[in-house]
This record gives structure tokens, C-alpha cells and sequence, in this order.
């Protein structure tokens, strides 16, 4: 396996490109309890157990202030900020919050490594032919993530892991003496100033340093990443032992070559738009959907994948979600049989105020295996029969032809006629 630097090395892209994004979520609990009740906005929030054994989960900014922590008894929460609403902890809510969140995730890159239900890696290094650079891409994910989730969250940049984490915590709200100060939102940090921003963190920042080994690094005199660069390995070695101190000694000097490892398969592929304004006209709703369809069929193809789940995903006007899903007996790959069905789903729904976001998203994924001859096109828009029922053959054929134009001209070469769309628009998702 390559890791980040042979990989960018062999694919000829230049390391300050900065491939590894680190998404962190804000408060996450706390903030979920608020996209469902916000009378708790700017309140001090504690979200965790009010029993005399309870347990601080997560706290808002607001109790982070007078010194409230996660992992913190509640008891002494309470005596640290008396003031404070505490909210039992909902574990369902947050699992369904964080899979809108990696939905946004997986419309940029399939490289996602999920460190827990608020926080992941993304590699986004070939995302950037399409979305711009890593920094833009950043800000595309969080304002996305505030778009369509309702939540907010840091993001940082850099070339490796270690460095992105550091700068998405960089990139958080700040608790000041004088209160909560704005984050940045997205930290980059660059090649040039890789050394300087490492090295001004506390050593206790760099994983592998517990309270155990932090008494040892004490020791040496050690409290920043900066001191430890300046000891020697072999003095490491001797406190720390062969693997450690060696380990961490790389870290001191900004050398971390691990790469994000995937630790699932794909489930599903989808795309989204979030329209700028709210829209009302179903035309232009088709011709979206015509477009996104085409989008996640030509990335199951290129997955080697059939799907057998459609989903409608619909937010309107008024911010609520609206979910439509449908079966079909065999899978498929081909952009008329998910936008037919997918027509058929948006016939049963009234979208009269206007729909600020919609999406297709496809699940029962399998690899492709025989050819099937069968079309199923039950319940679809009967006025557009003639473009939408056409044979599976000859669905397979501009499939094929699709395919083979974008693969030599780019994604954007060539859409769907009957999208009205000849290149890609603003704020549209290409990748699951």
C-alpha cells in the first residue's frame, strides 16, 4: 500500500496540494439537542446523566466557559455552573445526525475514514478536479454540512493527518477569558508553515502522549512538540523505549505517512444540490433529478456496482425532510431506470413551498452480474414515456458512450439532454 506521499508522488501531484482534510464537528451533542429544541440556543447546555454518578457527554460553549468538561462528573458540573440545563442523552438521534453528515461527506470523496460519530478523515486529493482546491473543498463541507444538517463544524487542511487534526482544533470556537470567540472555521496549514505551527503545540497534543508518558517527557524537560524535536532519539528510546520514542520523534518532526484508511464498504452511493433559492417549478425539479440520476448511475458503473434501492430526498421550504424510497426486483446501474422511479416517487409528494435541497441516493448495492433484459418502469411520469422507457440495450449502449467521452473529456463533457445542463452548476455534488 502507498502511503500519502508515495501516492501523491506516483500520481504526479505536488504534496502542497494538501490532500487530508480533518471534519470535527462543534459541540456535537449539544448541538443536536438544539437543531431539536432551539430555546436551548446561547443557554449553557450540558448533555449527560444528573444522577450522582452521571457523566458530562458533551457541554455547550457556553458551560465550557465556567470550566464544564466531557468525561467531567455531573455533580461537579453542576457546582462549576449551577445555571446549566442538563439534557439526557439521546444515543439514536446523534447515530442519524452523523450519518447526514457523512452523507455531505461521501458527496465529495469515497476516502473517508470515520473516527467516531463527530469526526473523520477525508482524502480529497482527487476531488479537486472537480471542487476547486483542499481549502475550497473544506469550506464546500462545512457549508454543506450547515446547509443540510443544520450543525456546524471545523475543518482542517494540511498534508497528513496528524497536521489536519491540529489545525481543525485550531480552527474551533475559542474560550477566552472575556468569553466565546468565533472560530476560524477552516485552518490551513502549509508547507511553508508546517514546522512553526506544529512545533507551538503542546507535546501532550500529539497521540501516543498520556499522562504516563507525559511524566516521562516532563522529565526531559519536555513540554512542547518544539522541545521535543530538540531531543535526541536515542534519549527518547532509552525513556520511551524502541517504538515509542522512535514513533513520536517522527511525529516532533512532521513526518506522519499514514494514509486514510477506508474501514467500510460502500453502502451507498448519492448525490444533492442545494438550490440557491427555493423552487417551486416541478420542471425544473425533473431536470434536476434527470441530471442527479445520471450522476449516480455513472458512479455505480464506475464502482462496477447495481443498486436496488432508490431514495428521494427532498428538504423544502420550510427546512423540514421528506424521505421516499422504492424496491426494485433487479438491480440497475442505468440513469432512465433511477430517474423514472424517482419521478414516480416525487408525483407523491407536495412540494408547493418550494424545495431548497434534493438528492438521489442509492443502497442495496451489489456487483453487477449477468445482464438482465427486464424494466420495470411502474409508477413513473407517463409524459416523458417516450424518453424514459427506452430499451435497457439502448440505455446500455449511451451508457457505455457516456462513460467513455467523460473518461477522456472530464466529467462535465457531456449531461443528459434532457437535464438542460451542459456543465456542471453551482453547489452541485458529483461524488458519493
Amino acid at each position: 500500500m502507498f502511503n500519502d506521499s508515495e501516492l501523491s508522488l506516483a500520481m504526479g501531484e505536488d504534496l502542497e496540494a494538501l490532500p487530508i482534510l480533518h471534519v470535527d464537528m462543534d459541540a456535537f451533542y449539544v448541538e443536536v439537542e438544539r437543531r431539536r429544541n432551539p430555546s436551548l440556543v446561547g443557554r449553557p447546555i450540558i448533555v449527560g446523566g444528573t444522577s450522582e454518578r452521571g457523566v458530562v457527554a458533551s457541554a455547550s460553549y457556553e458551560a465550557r466557559l465556567k470550566g464544564v468538561r466531557s468525561a467531567m462528573s455531573s455533580v461537579q458540573a453542576k457546582r462549576l455552573c449551577p445555571e446549566a440545563i442538563f439534557v439526557s442523552s439521546d444515543f439514536s438521534t446523534y447515530v442519524e445526525a452523523s450519518q447526514e453528515i457523512h452523507e455531505v461527506f461521501f458527496s465529495i470523496t469515497p476516502f473517508v475514514e470515520t473516527i467516531s460519530l463527530d469526526e473523520a478523515f477525508l482524502d480529497v486529493r482527487h476531488a479537486r478536479r472537480l471542487f476547486g482546491s483542499s481549502e475550497n473543498i473544506a469550506w464546500r463541507i462545512k457549508n454543506d454540512v450547515w446547509e443540510t444538517v443544520g450543525l456546524d463544524c471545523s475543518v482542517g487542511v494540511a498534508s497528513s493527518k496528524l497536521l489536519a487534526k491540529l489545525a481543525s482544533v485550531a480552527a474551533k470556537p475559542q474560550i477566552r477569558e472575556s468569553g466565546v470567540v468565533a472560530g476560524l472555521g477552516v485552518k490551513v496549514v502549509k508547507g511553508a508553515d508546517e514546522i512553526s505551527f506544529l512545533h507551538t503545540h503542546p507535546v501532550r497534543a500529539l497521540w501516543g502522549v498520556g499522562a504516563v508518558t507525559f511524566t516521562k517527557l516532563e522529565s526531559l524537560g519536555v513540554l512542547s512538540i518544539g522541545d521535543l524535536a530538540q531531543v535526541p532519539v536515542s534519549s527518547l528510546v532509552s525513556v520511551l523505549g524502541v517504538a515509542h520514542g522512535k514513533h513520536l520523534a517522527k511525529l516532533a518532526q512532521g513526518n506522519d505517512s499514514r494514509s486514510v484508511e477506508i474501514k467500510r464498504p460502500i453502502k451507498s452511493i448519492s448525490h444533492e444540490r442545494t438550490f440557491e433559492v427555493d423552487v417551486q417549478e416541478y420542471e425544473v425539479l425533473k431536470s434536476e433529478i434527470i441530471s442527479l440520476s445520471d450522476a449516480v448511475a455513472a458512479r455505480l458503473r464506475s464502482k462496477g456496482f447495481v443498486g436496488k434501492t432508490i431514495s428521494l430526498k427532498l428538504r423544502l421550504a420550510d427546512f423540514s425532510l421528506v424521505s421516499r424510497s422504492v424496491s426494485i426486483g433487479e438491480g440497475t446501474d442505468l440513469s432512465g431506470q433511477i430517474s423514472a422511479k424517482v419521478l414516480g416517487l416525487m408525483a407523491k409528494v407536495d412540494f408547493s413551498d418550494g424545495v431548497r435541497l434534493i438528492g438521489i441516493r442509492m443502497t442495496g448495492l451489489g456487483i453487477k452480474g449477468p445482464e438482465q433484459l427486464g424494466l420495470d418502469y411502474e409508477n413513473f411520469d407517463q409524459t416523458d414515456s417516450n424518453q424514459l422507457a427506452s430499451s435497457v440495450t439502448e440505455q446500455k449502449k449511451l451508457a457505455l458512450a457516456l462513460d467513455k467521452i467523460r473518461a477522456r473529456f472530464g466529467q462535465s463533457a457531456i449531461n443528459p439532454g434532457a437535464s438542460g445542463k451542459n456543465v456542471r452548476q453551482p453547489g452541485q455534488q458529483r461524488w458519493a
